[in-house]
């Protein structure tokens, strides 16, 4: 039976984030959870019925009947009738099964994949012109090299998902714990996770080493935050500790279906015939690691991709770049152009076909494509046997040849770019796939996660007013940049009392050391620093000394608030379940110390409806106080009459903080009498024991007693932005990129990291469309569904006219003010209704700047398909924890922000960075050049491919329209392999209009690749016509010529012989006219251009030099020989490639001093300049960090590197590294080229030493 619990399935499936979607069915309250949106039920309840009404489906929708699961814990065979699934995931993309046909079916979506398997069929039929092998042998090593490289990829995803699956993970057997892999896990199984251990499964937390319940979870990999999460385990099953204890465990659970929402989570636990209340602060989900905690023993409840975080995935988009299927769209009008050649040919044969044409020898018997009495016949025959012969117009070597770059590109240039390392924490860039490279050259929208990858997560206590009284002198990021970009100087002198330490970073002599008693109030300070110490559920770990102790905090935030009150003198340092410690300086007097015990009657919590937390205490002098924190918004409307200056002086600098990128909460405290309090208390304990609806009981009770507070003041908060950020987002917008935020937190702290980050600032016109309305409040009190989501949706509608109308009187108006939008989730849900989605893109797309706040992962991902469908611009998404996975498969690229934030956006992602800020060099740099060398390969095989096959079309109308070949097959085979291949690889590799350094100068020079400036039908139709152009030119010029020559035995040229002068010229011609094309060329340009045209030479001379029977190779036996011993063959072979290319040289001539691009007006500024070593100096301090192998690589790039002899740009070659290498003491591996190299080196050595 065990057998069956060990299979390992496979299922086309990646790690995500949070969906919006839940079960809704209670099973006795503890639904919800800090980090649910507001309001949560009728959310999704709202979000259910809309539902069936959306065009645009993201993540999965999960059966929900039965409407609950029954699991029997510690007993598998009970739970062995339902079938639950096994707990083996996979993320593959393929299987033994679906490979060949799955992996076929993509390279036939190709369009000229499908047009050679066709042309590859016809060739095996009488009618062909050509053998069969030349189609069916070139078409077999494409398809061949993609599929070699979908597996090769596709196995690193396997190899991966059998390390997840094989993690070992103790379980309960008897009464000793034993090891199993995680893919023997089943669902009711007893499980032990020890200390910075990864969760198999949803497990349900029975008991922990910590005492009273409680254990620390990183959710990193869910969220990207890596603060650490308290979770608490109910009482009931604390004892279930040890393997003898936890072996006695026979509990029953009743819980919900697995669903997809990570923050909620309802049942029932029955044990002891006890029914206990389940909640999410017993829920310990897969991809979560344990922190702080020796070991935990949980129970499974969701295994495999039953999982809440499995549950979010989505299946892994098979992504094509935009410019591949532009690619479609020029290979469709290539057909049309053979279908037009085809038919006028057919046509002509099936008019010129006659028997007055007496030496075609037509009388009698004769086959059916040659028979003037079925002229319908003959034409249809004709023009298949033409489609074979004019086949080669379509370049089968042009995805291999795109791949092969694409791949090289990915590999060397991306991932081993010194200017994307994060030094920190040892993390390269990684592409993950080759299929997007260009596609990053024309991103025209961002979409970014903010915590963790706008920001470092770091929260920092940084200022706060008191008592209507600012302190803090400390400058923001956010008024650093704006002083900068207004060309001032800031003094940044700090005082002999700045303090900082992680989570204060405080500077104002005023408070510091006690110097607080001096101020006009200080009660009020004194207040204000035990709302700080008393008024969190922050938990102290360690030594109980100020510069020990750690803080073990559900947000950063709070960690921070404490770590204030302990640098002003209020050290919180020891809890117990009703009592915290305090030891307070300064307060009797100057230099005293004491500790106080405050005893904690009451915890009002936080969450995302209340936007407040409280505590009720009572001092060791009986005082009963409750102190409050909150958002300014809940904590004013709850303020006592009176103290009008206080208000208005604290909402002044509540706003000044906000324009500072400040995260903000307001301070408050309220005194308690005896008999209010016990009245209170009671209704508070019947809230707090009741089996239904208990958040919302608990609101309503907290409601009675946090009013009429009394206002201590606020602080302020700056959560660190990653470095560069500012800078790197004023650049992608300068290059026409448009960046929206799509965040999870509040609309305060998004807005105010969007002013840090330069996305907003005071002189945008700022849209707001929020649920926080009296009017939703009060559809919300009377708890209608229905009616929240009609009140709502008419709300969000109503916001969204409004808006678009004044975006357009902006927008038509002289002022030029830049527009932003700022919503939030649950407004966004109605908003991406079908119905009001067009008027939300409309105004989005109006906004220079977009901020979506609350927002769950599904929104995310619903967001980016908006634009990326419905405006059909490329996007881009980046983020670093699961609930951005779906965001970032949903995008046309999707980048994962690498290093210590987790691994399930990277997982899910095409490319990865460790920093933000590396957007720049991967989106301006190799993003921009990778679209630049794609256009022009892609270009370049269109014009060389018409080309050839036109001068096959001419010929067609001197031969009575037979289908009569011009060249010999192999000709026609190896044109493309081997003729002209290697020239435009490297050109795909190396080409390069201006360096890194200046496409990071000029942003501006990006806006090209988002208008698609490169890759135009009429950049298309230059090439097109010069194909034309040169094909007559081919043609005409060497069969003119040949009408009057002769051979050395006095002969007229035939037809090979004429057929292999123009076959020559070609080769010659477009090999040349590739150099025309490239903006820098180097000794690999002229090596691979000399070498195809040698590799012609050669191959002919060997070719027409050997006959052997049975094939049609005498047809051009020894030709060359005898074309050589004449005047005309070097005639033509001068004259033909010079007129062919003289067109092209005075087109690119007037193009370039007329009608320049923008990257040649870039290469003429700066085309005296001398070799840039500017971004090889700012690699140095790099080199000091190195380990011994990078040190190495790093000294391998300071090498002596070739320059560009065609514009004078620096251009960094990949050869000689070993030689060089050795001259400057540095092992380098060994290249191939670099034999040659030495073997040059030493034939001159040894001639300079005969000679001497």
């Amino acid at each position: 039976m065990s057998e069956r619990w060990d299979r390992v399935r496979v299922a086309t499936a990646r790690l995500g984030g949070e969906g919006a979607r839940g079960s809704s069915r209670s099973f006795g309250g503890g639904g919800g959870g800090a980090g649910a949106a507001a309001s949560a039920s009728a959310s999704v309840a709202a979000e259910l019925r809309q539902a069936s009404s959306r065009t645009v489906r993201l993540g999965r929708v999960q059966p929900q009947a039965p409407s609950h699961r029954t699991i029997y814990c510690n007993d598998r065979e009970a739970n062995l009738p339902v079938g639950y699934r096994g707990n083996s995931v996979s993320t593959t993309k393929y299987n033994v099964l679906t490979f060949l046909p799955k992996g076929l079916f993509e390279q036939f979506r190709r369009v000229a994949n499908l047009y050679f398997l066709m042309i590859s069929i016809l060739s095996t039929t009488p009618i062909s012109p050509v053998h069969p092998v030349t189609n069916v042998v070139p078409l077999s090593l494409v398809l061949l090299v993609s599929l070699i490289k979908e597996a090769f990829e596709d196995w690193k995803r396997f190899q991966n998902d059998i390390t997840i699956n094989s993690t070992p993970v103790d379980v309960l057997q008897g009464q000793k714990w034993e090891s199993i892999p995680w893919k023997k896990l089943q669902v009711g199984d007893i499980v032990r996770v020890k200390q910075d251990d990864f969760f198999p499964a949803d497990l349900l937390f029975l008991a922990s080493t910590n005492p009273d319940g409680v254990c620390y979870v990183e959710t990193a990999n869910l969220d990207g935050e890596t603060n650490l999460k308290i979770r608490k385990a109910l009482e009931k099953t604390w004892d279930y500790l040890l393997p003898e204890k936890a072996a006695e465990f026979k509990g029953e659970i009743q819980c919900e279906q697995p669903n997809n929402s990570l923050y909620t989570f309802t049942g029932n636990l029955i044990v002891d015939k006890q029914t206990l209340p389940l909640s999410p602060n017993q829920l310990l989900l897969r991809g979560c690691s344990l922190r702080n905690t020796e070991y935990i023993v949980g129970a499974v409840i969701f295994t495999g991709h039953e999982t809440k975080v499995m549950m979010n995935s989505m299946n892994v988009p098979s992504k094509r770049s935009t410019l591949e299927r532009k690619l479609d769209k020029l290979i469709l009008a290539l057909f049309a152009t053979l279908f037009v050649m085809c038919l006028i040919g057919a046509i002509g044969s099936g008019v010129f076909i006659n028997r007055k044409y007496y030496y075609l020898g037509l009388f009698g018997h004769v086959e059916d494509q040659f028979n003037p009495n079925n002229r319908f016949v003959v034409t249809i025959l004709t023009m298949f046997t033409l489609i074979t012969l004019y086949s080669t117009i379509i370049p089968i070597s042009l995805y291999v040849s795109i791949e092969m770059i694409k791949f090289i590109q990915s590999t060397q240039f991306i991932n081993k770019d010194l200017h994307m390392y994060h030094i920190e924490t040892n993390t390269p860039a990684l592409a993950r796939t080759s299929n997007l490279n260009e596609e990053l050259g024309q991103v025209e929208y961002i979409f970014s996660d903010k915590t963790g990858t706008l920001t470092r997560n770091l929260m920092e206590f940084f200022k706060c007013s008191i008592g209507g009284e600012m302190y803090g002198t400390g400058i923001t990021e956010t008024e650093r940049g704006g002083a900068q970009r207004n060309g001032l100087i800031i003094d940044e002198a700090k005082s002999a009392t700045a303090t900082h330490e992680k989570g204060f970073n405080f500077d104002d002599a005023r408070l510091m050391r006690g110097a607080w008693r001096n101020e006009r109030d200080p009660e009020v300070c004194k207040e204000f620093f035990r709302c700080l110490a008393l008024c969190h559920t922050v938990l102290p770990e360690g030594n109980e000394s100020p510069d020990k102790i750690t803080y073990q905090a559900a947000s950063p935030d709070e960690a921070a608030l404490v770590t204030a009150a302990k640098n002003f003198g209020f050290f919180f340092y020891r809890r117990t379940p009703t009592t915290v410690v305090v030891r307070e300086s300064h307060v009797e007097k100057m230099g005293k110390v004491q500790d106080v015990s405050y005893e904690i009657l009451n915890v009002l919590e936080f969450n995302s409806t209340r936007k407040r937390q409280s505590v009720v205490c009572r001092y060791p002098n009986g005082r009963l106080i409750l102190y409050c924190k909150g958002a300014d918004t809940v904590i004013y409307e709850r303020l006592a009459e009176g103290n009008h200056e206080i208000k208005r002086l604290t909402r002044e600098h509540l706003e000044q903080f906000g324009s500072a990128g400040l995260r903000t909460l307001c301070l408050a405290y309220r005194d308690l009498s005896p008999d209010m309090y016990e009245n209170w208390n009671e209704k508070f304990i019947q809230a707090k024991s009741s089996l239904r609806d208990r958040e919302k009981k608990l609101d309503e009770v907290a409601d009675l007693i946090e009013k009429d507070l009394i206002l201590i003041g606020a602080t302020a908060i700056e959560d660190k932005l990653q470095e560069g950020v500012p800078d790197c987002i004023e650049t992608l917008s300068k290059a026409g990129i448009k960046i929206w935020v799509l965040t999870g937190d509040k609309m305060e702290t998004a807005i105010n990291i969007a002013y840090a980050c330069n996305l907003i600032n005071n002189n945008m016109k700022q849209f707001i469309i929020s649920s926080e309305t009296d009017t939703i409040r009060e559809a919300e009190d009377r708890g209608d569904a229905v009616e929240i989501a009609r009140v709502t949706k008419e709300l969000v509608k109503h916001d969204l006219e409004r808006c678009l109308e004044e975006a357009q009187e902006y927008l038509h108006g002289f002022s030029g003010t830049k527009l932003a939008l700022i919503i939030d989730g649950k407004c966004l849900m109605y908003a991406l209704d079908p119905t009001l989605r067009v008027g939300l893109l409309n105004l989005s797309l109006n906004c220079s700047s977009v901020v979506c706040c609350r927002v769950s992962p599904l929104q995310k991902a619903q967001v980016t398909s908006l634009v990326k469908k419905g405006a059909r611009k490329i996007t881009l998404s980046i983020g670093d924890g699961a609930n951005d996975v779906s965001m970032i498969q949903a995008a046309h690229v999707g980048v994962g922000i690498s290093g210590l934030e987790g691994r399930q956006a990277v997982l899910a992602s095409d490319f990865a960075i460790a920093q933000f800020r590396f957007l720049t060099d991967l989106l301006l740099v190799h993003g921009r050049w990778s679209y630049l060398r794609l256009c022009k390969v892609i270009t370049y095989f269109f014009y060389k491919n018409l080309t050839f096959t036109l001068t096959q079309f001419w010929f067609t109308f001197q031969t009575g329209f037979s289908g009569q070949r011009f060249y010999d097959d192999w000709f026609q085979s190896l044109y493309n392999v081997i003729f002209t291949a290697l020239p435009v690889i490297i050109v795909g590799l190396f080409d390069k209009d201006v360096s890194a350094s200046l496409s990071k100068r000029y942003p501006e020079l990006y806006k090209e690749g988002i208008r698609n400036m490169f890759f135009k039908w009429r950049v298309v139709a230059v090439w097109a016509f010069f194909a034309f152009y040169q094909s007559l030119i081919f043609y005409y010029f060497t069969t003119a010529a040949s009408k009057n020559g002769h051979n050395s035995s006095g002969k007229i040229f035939g037809l090979w012989d004429v057929s292999t002068m123009a076959f020559t010229c070609i080769v010659v011609t477009v090999n040349l006219r590739l150099l025309l094309a490239c903006n820098s060329i180097t000794r690999w340009h002229y090596i691979s251009v000399l070498g195809s045209i040698v590799a012609w030479f050669v191959f002919i001379f060997v070719y027409s030099g050997v006959m052997t029977p049975y094939d049609r190779q005498e047809n051009i036996f020894f030709v060359i020989y005898v074309l050589m011993s004449t005047f005309y063959f070097y005639f033509t072979l001068l004259l033909v490639p010079i007129v062919a290319l003289f067109g092209d040289f005075l087109y690119q001539g007037i193009q370039r001093w007329f009608f320049p691009y923008d990257y040649q007006i870039v290469q003429e500024i700066h085309k005296d300049d001398p070799e840039d070593n500017s971004s090889r100096m700012e690699l140095l301090e790099i080199g000091h960090h190195l380990t011994p192998d990078e040190a190495r690589s790093y000294a391998i790039s300071q090498l002596p590197r070739e320059t560009s002899k065609h514009t004078g740009f620096a251009f960094d070659s990949p050869g000689y590294e070993s030689f060089f290498a050795s001259q400057q003491g540095v092992y380098a591996p060994q290249r191939a080229w670099d034999v040659a190299r030495r073997a040059s080196m030493k034939s001159r050595t040894q001639q300079r030493t005969s000679r001497n």
